[in-house]
């Protein structure tokens, strides 16, 4: 039987002296789309957050290919690409300039990479100009270009729907399904129904299993 990808023993997540869950026993692979559902409070970013190892669980462990994510930072850097909920871009650089320095600190990009990204996001044009001076939607949409660039195959997304008209949703549900289907894997948070999955595709609902 082939080892999961990322896979978790036993977890469990305590915030403020509550009992987010535990328990928690996930095995993903390549071409796996996992939806995590639940009401706000039930620990969706929380998991996330434990699944990148920017969080220690209360319990149990979080394994990348069958080794424990303790120790294993620059093993992460080349597996795993994390957005968060907020845009997570320097308002005084440009589109260009932020996912410049955001590729440095993993996998550097050439100019035309990062340009044919921010083309792929609808940001042509706009490559130079400040990014606080962009709307709420193209800054998510500046730190969406990552997922266009060199990525790794594992992405892990906390409301990446966000602030993405209709057309930009569209188009960020297919290029996630095309990654799983390319034998990618993505761990997501939404409160978006999704219209596009790949074959892949199945749900988690905290509020479900809650502690």
């Amino acid at each position: 039987m082939t080892s999961p990808y990322l896979e978790t023993h036993d977890l469990a997540c305590e915030r403020d002296w509550r009992m987010l869950f535990e328990r928690l026993d996930l095995r993903l692979g390549h071409g796996e789309m996992l939806q995590v559902a639940g009401p706000n409070g039930s620990g969706k970013t929380s998991l996330l957050r434990l699944l990148c190892g920017l969080m220690q669980p209360t319990a149990g462990e979080v394994r990348l290919k069958g080794v424990a994510l303790a120790g294993q930072r620059g093993e992460l850097a080349r597996e795993l690409l994390w957005i968060g909920h907020a845009a997570g871009i320097k308002g005084l650089l440009s589109p260009e300039e932020n996912l410049a320095w955001l590729c440095a600190l993993h996998q550097p990009a050439s100019r035309d990479a990062i340009w044919q990204a921010l083309e792929a996001v609808g940001l042509r044009g706009f490559e130079d100009v400040p990014c606080h001076t962009l709307s709420a939607g193209q800054q998510r949409r500046v730190a969406l270009a990552r997922l266009y660039l060199d990525a790794p195959p594992l992405w892990i997304l906390d409301e990446p729907f966000t602030a993405l008209d209709k057309q930009g949703v569209a188009q960020l549900e297919e290029h996630l399904a095309q990654h799983c289907d390319a034998g990618g894997l993505v761990v997501f948070t939404t409160h978006h129904s999704m219209a596009r999955v790949p074959a892949g595709y199945r749900e988690l609902d905290l509020g479900r299993r809650a502690a």
